[in-house]
């Protein structure tokens, strides 16, 4: 009896970790103090546990999840920005990654990097575009591809601690045995 209440706790926890890392990248990207002075833009810090669980895992990390996390990269961003925009780019990044699913979890090294810049631009351009459209103008695109440039180079660094936490915590408690 004991043992089953361990394997619940297990599958929930691990049921959960994907999200809530992606909360606490929405978190942190959006925190009010900056380390580099604003000289860069912040990563997206939630599109990484979106990318790398809606790949790996795509039954944690549904289109569900990817709307919400983008509702909250839009609560958390400020008044300044049109409603709707990040929740609208992730689940045009999650379509994206979902319908080249096969293709882009065969890749691995700089390919897969490749994989993760080529969704977290379809983000980068659904959120460009929107913003065009609400504002009926076009934007400067610089601050685009400069907030591209840094998830990409973050990703690098994040993936590491993304597939340690997938192999210790979600991966073990996710079996049956």
């Amino acid at each position: 009896m004991e043992r089953a209440g361990g394997m619940i706790g297990g599958r929930i926890l691990s049921a959960i970790t994907p999200v809530l890392l992606g909360a606490l990248g929405a978190l942190a990207a959006n925190f009010p103090i900056s380390f580099l002075g604003n000289l860069v833009p912040p990563p997206l810090l939630s599109l990484m546990p979106l990318y790398f669980w809606g790949i790996v895992r795509p039954d944690l990390m549904s289109p569900f999840w990817a709307f919400m996390l983008g509702l909250l990269e839009d609560f958390l961003s400020g008044p300044g920005s049109p409603p709707g925009v990040w929740a609208a780019s992730y689940v045009a990044a999650y379509a994206f990654l979902d319908s080249q699913r096969d293709v882009l979890a065969g890749l691995s090294g700089l390919g897969a990097l490749m994989g993760f810049a080529l969704t977290a631009l379809v983000a980068c351009v659904s959120a460009y575009l929107i913003v065009d459209v609400y504002h009926w103008r076009v934007q400067p695109l610089a601050p685009v591809l400069a907030e591209l440039a840094v998830t990409v180079i973050a990703y690098v660094f994040a993936v590491v601690i993304l597939g340690g936490i997938h192999r210790r915590v979600v991966g073990p408690l996710r079996s049956d045995f």
